[in-house]
């Protein structure tokens, strides 16, 4: 084989393998970890772009800057009660080393905003300013996770007030228990240890414990934040992804220093800003794209068959959602444990997002809904008939969906094309009459 004929054969395989990572595999049914991970990487990438992520960054950083003399007035105030400002500094310190310039600044300020805020009207305004500018910035925490996440509604107001200011009361004892847990095992290590083998084990054993910690926070982020049920095992993985490039980023930061006389020489004695909003930009895209990795990760086989989803056929849309109902009505029949929309996309390999949809309008349609499933299974659910099932026939079933959503809300459209009206409704009861007699019960499932 020449070199020519080479080239051709390399090149023709790497477009289909190209060609198969970026839409292939969507139709590809296999669950093997190859197919998984091409998924989980294609769909990442996918959800990167179309989430708008530098966007959505951009405007985090901004809200982080505002809130962050609050949020550090919050816990020193905490704090300042037990006596342990000192230590929240070495521990804030500690946490982020790329920018003690910056913190170091803040600690004025914060101590400038708790002097005022103990004085006059002052007292009851400004704690309800503090509170709100951290009840807004974890909103838009987690108005950017769901929208990753795709979901529609969030948290209330009076949960996200409690939710919120539980977690900034509870944070200072975390920083210091994290604290206290270093010194502890730096001291049996002393105990134990030879000292000339003590300091570098103990500092081994530290920097892993703040990543490990680092890891747990960002895994604790995308479990908690967003308002949907999310794996724990999805959450972990992307906050080992997300903790282990926020760590080098850190790294980066620390070990850049030496730029900061550039920045001096331009901005003066406010360089440290220009800085912050860097790393600030730069940690809220990593902690974004950790939580579209973990959404990835959690729900690729929703995406399955997405081209062909997004070009779908009436006709081939409605035998997949005879086929969805008759497997809920039959399994309410039959007494089988009600399914949900994920366990029927499992079981006979539908792409979830479809099913997820089809379900939706049959709620919406009042044919079936989601119930609350006893038992073993305590807590999930399952949709089940909303009506006996023998008056669920194909007629009644389409009937009913055709219904669905606004009508006759054009004026004098029923006038002006009443042949029109006339010719469609006269098709439509035909099509009703004839399927009536076929009950969603009678039709063959292979696989049940």
């Amino acid at each position: 084989m020449g070199l020519k004929e080479t080239a051709t054969v390399i090149t023709d395989r790497l477009t289909r393998w190209w060609n198969y990572c970026a839409y292939g595999v969507w139709s590809d049914t296999r669950t093997g970890w190859r197919v998984t991970i091409i998924k989980t990487l294609n769909l990442s990438v996918r959800s990167f772009l179309s989430k708008d992520v530098q966007t959505a960054a951009c405007g985090m950083a901004f809200r982080t800057l505002l809130a962050t003399i609050p949020a550090l007035a919050l816990i020193f105030a905490v704090g300042r009660g037990f006596g342990l400002v000192p230590v929240l500094q070495d521990a804030l310190l500690n946490m982020f080393p790329a920018q003690r310039t910056a913190i170091s600044e803040s600690f004025v300020f914060v101590d400038s905003y708790l002097s005022k805020s103990s004085e006059g009207l002052f007292v009851g305004v400004g704690i309800l300013v503090l509170l709100w500018t951290l009840v807004s910035l974890m909103s838009s925490v987690e108005s950017a996770f769901n929208k990753i996440w795709g979901i529609k509604h969030g948290r209330t107001l009076w949960r996200q007030i409690t939710d919120y200011t539980a977690m900034f009361l509870i944070l200072p004892v975390l920083m210091v228990a994290s604290t206290g847990i270093s010194v502890v095992m730096s001291s049996t290590l002393q105990n134990l240890l030879p000292m000339d083998f003590v300091t570098p084990l103990a500092e081994s054993l530290l920097d892993l414990s703040a990543v490990v910690l680092t890891w747990l926070t960002f895994a604790g982020a995308y479990k908690l934040v967003p308002n949907t049920k999310v794996n724990f095992g999805n959450a972990l993985i992307a906050g080992i992804l997300a903790g282990t490039a926020y760590e080098i980023l850190q790294w980066l930061f620390v070990s850049g220093q030496l730029y900061v006389s550039k920045y001096n020489a331009i901005y003066g004695s406010v360089a440290f800003l220009p800085l912050l909003m860097i790393w600030m930009q730069l940690v809220w895209v990593i902690t974004l794209a950790g939580a579209v990795i973990c959404f990835s990760s959690q729900n690729i086989f929703r995406y399955s068959f997405s081209d062909q989803i997004s070009e779908i056929s009436p006709d081939y849309r409605t035998k997949v959602m005879l086929a969805v109902l008759a497997v809920i009505v039959q399994d309410y029949d039959a007494g089988r444990t009600p399914r949900d929309d994920q366990k029927i996309a499992l079981d006979y390999k539908f792409p979830l997002s479809l099913v997820s949809e089809i379900t939706d309008r049959l709620v919406r349609a009042n044919i079936i809904y989601k119930a609350l499933i006893d038992g073993d299974n305590k807590g999930q659910t399952g949709f089940v008939p909303a009506v006996e099932p023998e008056k669920i026939t194909v007629g009644f079933t389409m009937r009913r969906l055709e219904q669905l959503g606004s009508s006759d809300f054009i004026p004098d459209f029923g006038n002006e094309f009443a042949t029109v009206v006339e010719t469609v409704d006269t098709i439509k009861d035909k099509q009703y009459d004839e399927t009536d007699k076929i009950h969603l019960t009678n039709l063959t499932i292979n696989k049940q």
